[in-house]
């Protein structure tokens, strides 16, 4: 028997609280060491949505900030006097703030676009049904369709003095199969009498 399948469950997204100190979390840990780790948001970015274009942004964040950590890390003394030292502390400070924008606003978007789908998911999950145990049925009458209930008939309004008479509830027809179940018993029930009888 070959159907359509399950689909598959989409998970919901995790709290906002925690979403939001995740987001608290990595944006200081970039701040805190200056643009140097800011590589770290755009690897939990990466992780997160599994963009190729954000493993090619998590590579070319991790190469400028290596690139000015080495630049500064080749000035001669304590204090930065070279145009190279310069270029690299521009490329840790300058990398931070377009890193922090891009992680923020596409973390959210993703994060975002995920409830809608979970919600949508929800709303068309169909119910649950243990395996094994009989999934109920729709009641179907002696024809071959499914049964439509009957709509209750208000009374007719009669001459003033007459009372109205409230109307029967509908009947169901009973199924076929049952009915023929009921005649065999009432056959098999007048055999047993009739040879109970010839003893």
């Amino acid at each position: 028997m070959q159907g359509h399948g399950q689909t598959q469950p989409v998970k919901p997204p995790p709290s906002t609280g925690v979403l939001v100190s995740l987001r608290v979390f990595f944006v200081v840990i970039s701040v805190c060491s200056f643009g140097l780790l800011g590589w770290v948001l755009m690897l939990r970015l990466a992780l997160v949505t599994r963009k190729s274009l954000d493993w090619g942004l998590l590579v070319a964040t991790f190469s400028a900030e290596m690139l000015g950590f080495v630049l500064i890390g080749t000035e001669p003394g304590e204090e930065i006097h070279t145009t190279g030292a310069w270029t690299g502390l521009a490329l840790l400070l300058g990398s931070l703030v377009p890193v922090i924008s891009y992680y923020l606003a596409a973390e959210i978007r993703h994060f975002h676009a995920l409830g809608y789908a979970y919600q949508a998911f929800a709303a068309h999950r169909p119910p649950a049904h243990a395996y094994g145990y009989p999934q109920p049925q729709p009641p179907y009458t002696a024809g071959t369709g499914p049964h439509t209930p009957v709509p209750r008939m208000a009374p007719i309004p009669g001459p003033p003095s007459a009372t109205p008479t409230p109307a029967p509830p509908p009947q169901r027809p009973a199924p076929a199969r049952i009915d023929q179940v009921r005649a065999e018993l009432d056959e098999l029930s007048d055999y047993l009498r009739k040879h109970e009888d010839g003893r």
